[in-house]
């Protein structure tokens, strides 16, 4: 018996034996140092304080087969009993450096502690007093430290991990520290907070939701915070937080989230997908907020990074799989007979999945006010932002948009305007998705109503951008209403704004390349609409662009170009205008018409003369407006220049010709007072000189037009204007050439005096014309018994003529030189003896003495 006792002695003790042993060495230690942190200076309660650390750690046991439960188990009552109470009285100690090792033995107990939730009453309202205490509320935490806040919050983390659903008791504590922390002006606190947040969430889902409401104001007040961490961390904790807190909420977040879609910083972006994606998904109240929760993830399906884009698109494609799967009973129907892709769908290949569509579909009369008053919005970024989520919801809602149409053509007329051109662009993609998607019947009835009633860039750029999304089977029923409309002048001719201009060309542009040969039966009211463009094209610059449309609708119609579409219309172009053309000012819209048809139509003004020349005569009338006949007269100059390849094209002219000279030309060249008549004779006398220079008139004719506009052409010499003397010695010189002699004697004699007069013009080519045409005219004096009927009139000639040929300028002394020779012909000896009585007064005899010589040989010549 004695040895039994001796050898139970001698065994070694168990595992409760052993906790039970360690607990109470354990407790014996702490008790001789726990009266150091009691010591009135710091550094007796700072030494104290490392010594605890010291033994805490020497306490727990290092080899790796240790029973880390045991332990435990031995370290909780030491922990619990004697260090705890003492640790968070240590936690308001004046120094900074013991606070610090207070919290850290903190962390070191609760992680090494059996039972950390035992210590939670305890804990979390001390942890609530150090960092929302009064003075939180002026923004001054007790805890003066940034890092001993961030020490405490993770200390709080920690809790809450390891408290778990034990901490609904203290939700009070835990969401007080909360709401002063996520405001706190260090941003790792923050961000740790934020972290806190979530776990407190997901660590009390039955109880949270009680409390969850009053962390929200605190997390928005930080969303944006200028550490783009910071807002992340807001972000995905306000993501938890409403997920297993209140859905109340979501009202109060959705702003600040939209606002956040705009972040400059990707992972900002990238995180309020993630989360809105995750509400779509498991929020238990999902169903109430798709129609705010929507707009959001379908605006990042736009966004600039492409893997925010990738993800937003997986997202929403869950979201709309799991719909479906949640309501297969009502989609049945959908499901079994699937629709195939609208037939002019931009993108079939990636059309949405029907959950997604009918998503849009159900929720779309909610969201498009919303949308519709964003895209006209003052701040750029959200009238993008509104644009693009119109293209998507269009695209998504396909035609179901019909009973919404009228909204939003309101809203791209007002946002087609925009001066951004992101936005009008995307709206340009809405409206081309009305046109896929939308019976051209519809939406015309529409779009042309708003356009009667205004006609502006944006609605045509509406106009344009349908059209070009309708299929051409669809669109070719309504394509002369169309082109009709557009050719109605308050349409086309509604502003000469370049912008204005652009937008009526691209209409045509699209329907050209729309419809093609369809285009056949509308190609009057196109052409008309070309034409209108080009009349303002002074203005926009849009000469090259009309030509080019104009090219495209000649090809799409079988035809070389834009000459044979004039020459197809110019006729009902010009008896349209005619209608008007007793109104024409020289600020009519017609009028710019009908020059453009003059200058352009080319070849085709050959077979409208019967329609063309009434016009010309009634609008060069002296009663019109002078700036009008002006414009008109430059126009028909440029015309009669090329008049073999214009108006003579067909050989029909000269029964025009009549017209020409007596009704336009011979008022338009009498004298009346002022520099606007002085003008409109210039540009008569131009438009006479390309009319006899263009070789169309016969000798007949031109002897006709002599006789008729002769004298009116020599009163013109006496013009103030140096371009309209020299245009008439042309004119003079050229009716001289083709007259092939004296027709009328009278007439002939009073034509020199006048060309005299001009070798006295201030105007150096005006003299040498003037000496040109005085050759023709000696050219033209018989050389036969009946030139002594001029011999007076020649003599005197020969005596003024002589003058100059002492004249300072040395090429009118040549040129006169050249006019005597021409001369000396007709009366030789009297020549001769008229210069030998003036060569003595000239300063400068050289010419005289060459012109007798010449005289001299011309016997011998002839």
């Amino acid at each position: 018996m004695a040895a039994l006792v001796a050898a139970e002695a001698a065994a070694p003790p168990g595992p409760a034996e052993a906790a039970e042993t360690s607990e109470t060495e354990l407790s014996r230690a702490l008790s001789r140092l726990l009266p150091g942190l009691e010591a009135d200076s710091k550094l007796g309660r700072r030494r104290a304080l490392e010594a605890l650390q010291r033994a805490l750690e020497a306490a727990w046991p290092e080899a790796p087969d240790a029973d880390a439960d045991a332990a435990a188990a031995a370290f909780q009552g030491p922990w619990a009993r004697l260090l705890l109470p003492r640790l968070l009285r240590c936690l308001a100690d004046p120094a900074e450096g013991c606070r610090a090792l207070a919290v850290h033995l903190l962390d070191l107990g609760l992680r090494r502690a059996a039972r950390p939730r035992d210590t939670l009453p305890r804990l979390l309202p001390a942890l609530a007093a150090r960092l929302a205490g009064p003075e939180s509320a002026r923004g001054r935490p007790p805890e003066a430290c940034e890092e001993l806040r961030l020490a405490l919050v993770q200390l709080l983390s920690l809790a809450v991990r390891l408290g778990g659903p034990a901490l609904a008791p203290h939700l009070d504590d835990a969401v007080r520290a909360l709401r002063c922390t996520l405001l706190d002006p260090f941003a790792a606190v923050r961000r740790e907070s934020c972290e806190c947040s979530a776990s407190l969430a997901r660590a009390t889902p039955d109880h949270f939701h009680m409390q969850s409401e009053s962390l929200i104001g605190p997390l928005m007040q930080s969303i944006s915070h200028q550490h783009w961490k910071v807002r992340v961390a807001v972000t995905e904790a306000t993501g938890t937080v409403i997920q297993f807190g209140s859905a109340k909420s979501i009202d109060d977040v959705l702003p600040h989230f939209a606002q956040r879609l705009f972040d400059d910083v990707p992972q900002v972006r990238q995180a309020v997908t993630s989360v809105v994606g995750g509400w779509l998904l498991d929020l238990r109240d999902r169903y109430s907020f798709f129609h705010k929760l929507i707009p959001l993830l379908l605006s990042s399906l736009e966004d600039d990074i492409p893997e925010i884009a990738l993800a937003a698109t997986n997202l929403w494609e869950k979201v709309g799989l799991q719909w479906q799967r949640e309501n297969e009973d009502d989609l049945k129907d959908k499901l079994d007979f699937a629709t195939p892709p609208p037939a002019h769908h931009p993108s079939p290949e990636n059309r949405p999945v029907l959950g997604c569509r009918e998503l849009v579909f159900r929720n779309l009369s909610k969201i498009l006010p919303a949308v519709c008053h964003d895209i006209t919005d003052w701040v750029v970024g959200t009238r993008v932002k509104a644009a693009q989520l119109l293209v998507v919801l269009l695209l998504h809602a396909e035609d179901h948009m019909t009973q919404h149409l009228d909204v939003i053509l309101r809203a791209l007329h007002l946002a087609c305007a925009d001066d951004d051109s992101t936005v009008v662009s995307n709206c340009a993609r809405s409206a081309e998705l009305i046109g896929a998607f939308v019976s051209p019947e519809v939406f015309l009835k529409l779009i042309l109503s708003a356009l009667k009633k205004s006609p502006s860039p944006s609605s045509l750029l509406v106009l344009a951008s349908v059209i070009r999304g309708c299929s051409r089977e669809a669109l070719q029923p309504h394509l002369k209403v169309i082109a009709t409309e557009l050719a109605r002048p308050h349409i086309c001719q509604g502003s000469e704004n370049r912008l204005y201009g652009e937008r009526v060309l691209l209409c045509v542009q699209t329907l050209v390349s729309v419809c093609r040969e369809d285009c056949r039966g509308c190609s009057l009211q196109l052409v008309e609409v070309l034409v209108t463009v080009l009349a303002f094209s002074a203005a926009t610059g849009l000469s090259d662009k009309v030509q080019e449309t104009m090219d495209t609708l000649a090809a799409v119609q079988g035809v070389d170009g834009s000459q044979d579409l004039y020459r197809e219309h110019a006729g009902p172009l010009l008896e349209r205008l005619a209608t008007s053309q007793q109104d024409w000012t020289v600020h009519s819209v017609e009028l710019l018409q009908f020059n453009v048809v003059l200058t352009h139509a080319g070849p085709a003004l050959g077979g409208v003369l019967p329609q063309l020349v009434p016009a010309l005569q009634s609008c060069l009338q002296p009663a019109r407006d002078p700036q009008m006949r002006l414009r008109l007269f430059s126009s028909l100059s440029q015309v009669l220049l090329s008049a073999q390849q214009t108006v003579n094209s067909q050989g029909q002219f000269h029964h025009y010709l009549d017209t020409l000279t007596k009704d336009i030309l011979v008022p338009s060249l009498q004298w009346h007072a002022g520099k606007t008549a002085a003008a409109i004779r210039t540009a008569a006398v131009s438009c006479l000189w390309a009319l006899i220079s263009s070789d169309i008139l016969s000798e007949k004719q031109m002897r006709e037009v002599q006789e008729t506009l002769m004298p009116d052409v020599l009163t013109t010499l006496e013009e103030d204007s140096q371009r309209t003397r020299l245009i008439s010695c042309q004119i003079i010189n050229r009716f001289l050439k083709t007259s092939g002699g004296v027709a009328d004697p009278e007439k002939f004699i009073k034509v020199y005096p006048e060309l005299l007069k001009r070798l006295d013009d201030v105007s150096h080519e005006v003299r040498l014309a003037a000496t040109s045409a005085l050759v023709t005219w000696l050219a033209c004096v018989p050389n036969d018994e009946g030139k002594a009927h001029y011999q007076s009139n020649i003599q005197f000639l020969y005596r003024e003529l002589l003058v100059y040929l002492d004249d300072p300028e040395a090429a009118v002394q040549d040129a006169v030189l050249e006019v005597l020779k021409a001369g000396s012909i007709l009366f030789p000896e009297l020549l001769v003896r008229e210069t030998e009585a003036v060569i003595e007064k000239h300063r400068s005899p050289a010419h005289c003495q060459q012109l007798l010589r010449y005289l001299q040989a011309l016997p011998l010549a002839q």
